[in-house]
């Protein structure tokens, strides 16, 4: 597949066909990171840091460990 560069404002622009959009899980609004390797020009969403609902979600009982005992309450040192 191929596009076309066009004059934006005082930038370039490339439109991304829908299709590569969606496999490449892109959407409006999504943060891309623009680098260029080996004179080819990468585009990547922007990793956003998981939330703590995102984080507590994948706990399950087979992932989760025991209680960790480290000490008596109140001889903890500085």
């Amino acid at each position: 597949m191929t596009t076309k560069v066009q004059k934006w404002g005082n930038s370039l622009a490339v439109r991304i066909p829908k299709t590569i959009a969606e496999t490449a899980g892109i959407y409006k609004g999504t943060e891309l990171v623009l680098s260029v390797q080996d004179e080819t020009i990468v585009l990547k969403p922007q990793k956003k840091d998981p939330s703590l609902k995102e984080l507590l979600s994948e706990v399950t009982s087979e992932n989760r460990h025991d209680e960790a005992i480290t000490g008596k309450e109140g001889e903890e040192l500085l």
